[in-house]
């Protein structure tokens, strides 16, 4: 079995806080620093010249105390990390690793199974999907490839969405899994089964078109696989669930269609894999497709944080379409969502309208597209309140199962009110008619007793393990949370950051947030393992930037960085200030005191740098400003 550093490098060690803080405090860092400058002590303090840039008087002071390094002439600062990082070239890492060990703190049992488990699955999973991508374009793929062309999908379009092939063998995928050394992993995540005889595993997609189900970030996390050439078996299967992938968050396209749902404010939603990629491939690019039958807070959330303000229901326009508006009324209206149904002519699906009809013709079916409650009201009931007695008890017969879903509130005494217009029956007698327990807030939940009685650890979470509790998580800095939120919306503006602000973050959390968003990490994967409160700081940056795109979030970024340097010049200035305040006089300055006054000189004219080069153009918004 081969060794698992066989396999890319990637930031695949998930580290608690309060370990990178256990990290800081054993690392002396005097001795760290002075492996590489040569420091003499300076009160509590110790300076030398600093590692970082070309001085002839010392500027780089070391404070034990406080387990921090500054230089007042080119600003670099931060902790024994931080050092480690800038002085060897490391990544964030590969310096707590090396610390760690050196100080003998071990961060593999640090590890939460959890996340550990979330990580094994993830590297599996792309293990699988490079693997299926691979065997579509060689030969043994020409049965997927001809099916493909037989729906019209091009190469581009299915080099985009990352289809693939899993071949008929018994074990193409399960061999190169455990080749790699991940064989168990792929069982965890549903990729390969144990043979029930004997020894070894085979392959669970065998002889179909792979169908990669991709996080909004673009990273895959489960697949859809359609049979292919064959009658043998179900048409399609689905990987299962796991810590990667839970099917009632996620919806299929949405890493293609983020950005043009962004631009429109609204998604097309539609009920299969392939419809999604015949729209987007036609240039209809604000569609997903769900992964399961149902529509759940979960996707309602996800296009929320797409910032989809209006959802079109695009469904075939037979009875199961309008079957398929019914059930998926219900959440939607109880989210208080702004639905609309555009139903399709009988016997097409969107695949084949929008071959016939083209973009054009699809965009006019949008524009046409009725209110849900308008819809569902006059499909259930099409003659209103002319509709005999008996229709009008069949047709609440059917809106049952959407009203059972509408929360006590303002959302279901509107639903009840429309109804009541359309019928022309009471809205009190209707909704009595209709009901069914409403359902109530979600409740809180109560501490889960250990076997003493006493409140336990909640569900998922390992206990704490016996000895000092780790400390309190510290919350981070508003700007520099908003600093690492713009580089998780727009990667590539961490080029524009010249002043290295990244380098010298002082939270610990969010230098780990940074490091795995900019290894190739999403968002979203960046956030899952961060401490609540850091966590919750970047979220609400994030929310903060929602307004801003292109070149003005790129000018916002770029009045975050100067904030944050300004205030560290600042900081720096202050020290200054308070060590010369006791000077006599010109005449009396000594050496130090001389060196203090020509680094304030260089720092002021940093100040004048910073605030020339990250000039406030006309109309931007400072950082911290509502947006």
């Amino acid at each position: 079995m081969a060794a698992r550093a066989s396999r890319p490098q990637e930031v695949d060690l998930v580290i608690p806080e309060h370990k990178i803080q256990e990290v800081l405090e054993r690392v002396d860092l005097v001795s760290l620093v002075s492996r590489y400058v040569e420091l003499k002590k300076a009160g509590r303090e110790y300076k030398g010249r600093c590692p970082f840039h070309q001085e002839k008087t010392p500027s780089f002071y070391v404070i034990p105390e406080k387990r921090f390094y500054f230089c007042h002439g080119c600003r670099a600062s931060g902790d024994a990390v931080a050092f480690v990082q800038r002085y060897l070239g490391k990544t964030f890492i590969d310096a707590i690793r090396d610390l760690a060990r050196e100080v003998g703190v071990d961060l593999e049992a640090a590890q939460d199974p959890a996340a550990r488990e979330r990580q094994q699955l993830k590297e599996a999973t792309d293990l699988a999907a490079e693997h299926f991508r691979a065997l579509l374009w060689e030969e043994e793929g020409r049965r997927a490839r001809d099916y493909l062309a037989s729906r019209d999908i091009s190469e581009e379009t299915a080099r985009a969405f990352g289809l693939g092939w899993a071949p008929d063998s018994w074990s193409s995928l399960a061999d190169k899994l455990t080749q790699a050394g991940m064989v168990e992993w792929g069982l965890n995540a549903g990729l390969v089964n144990r043979r029930q005889k004997g020894e070894g595993y085979y392959d669970f997609f065998r002889g179909r078109l792979i169908i990669p189900i991709r996080a909004p970030e673009g990273r895959p996390i489960a697949f859809g696989a359609r049979l292919v050439g064959s009658d043998e078996g179900p048409k399609y299967l689905n990987s299962r669930e796991s810590r990667l992938y839970n099917k009632s968050e996620t919806l299929f396209g949405m890493d293609q269609a983020r950005d043009e749902i962004r631009r429109r404010k609204a998604a097309v939603l539609v009920e299969g894999y392939f419809d999604c990629i015949a729209l987007h491939q036609e240039g209809v690019k604000h569609t997903v497709a769900l992964c399961s039958t149902a529509l759940t807070p979960g996707h309602l959330k996800a296009l929320g944080r797409a910032e989809a303000r209006e959802l079109f229901l695009l469904l075939d326009g037979d009875q199961a379409g309008l079957a398929a508006v019914e059930r998926l009324a219900g959440p939607l209206l109880a989210a208080g969502a702004a639905a609309k149904v555009a139903l399709l002519p009988t016997g097409d699906d969107p695949d084949t309208f929008i071959r016939r009809e083209g973009t054009a013709g699809l965009e006019r079916l949008l524009t046409e597209a009725r209110p849900l409650t308008a819809h569902v009201f006059s499909t259930v009931l099409p003659q209103g309140k002319e509709a005999s007695f008996e229709e009008k008890m069949a047709a609440l017969e059917r809106l049952k199962p959407v009203s059972a879903q509408l929360p006590v509130g303002l959302v279901r005494s509107a639903f009840f009110a429309a109804l009541s217009a359309w019928c022309g029956l009471p809205a009190a007698e209707l909704e009595s008619a209709l009901r069914s327990k409403a359902p109530p807030p979600p409740p809180t939940p109560a501490p889960r007793a250990g076997p003493s009685g006493r409140p336990g650890p909640a569900p998922g979470r390992a206990p704490s393990p016996p000895g000092r509790a780790p400390p309190p998580v510290k919350p981070p800095d508003s700007l520099e949370a908003l600093y690492v939120a713009t580089i998780l919306r727009e990667p590539r503006l961490i080029a524009r950051d010249t002043f290295r602000v990244h380098d010298e973050l002082s939270h610990s959390g969010l230098r780990l947030v940074l490091a795995h968003a900019t290894s190739g990490h999403g968002a979203e994967d960046a956030l899952f393992e961060a401490p609540d409160l850091v966590k919750r700081a970047v979220e609400a940056a994030m929310r903060q930037l929602a307004s801003l795109q292109g070149s003005a979030l790129e000018h916002y970024f770029l009045q975050v960085c100067r904030s944050i340097m300004l205030r560290r010049i600042k900081l720096q200035l202050d020290y200054i200030g308070r060590v010369t305040a006791q000077t006599a006089g010109a005449m009396d300055l000594s050496e130090e005191a001389k060196q203090l006054f020509a680094q304030r000189m260089e720092l002021l004219a940093l100040k004048k740098r910073v605030e020339e080069e990250t000039h406030l153009p006309a109309g931007t918004k400072s950082p911290m400003q509502p947006v």
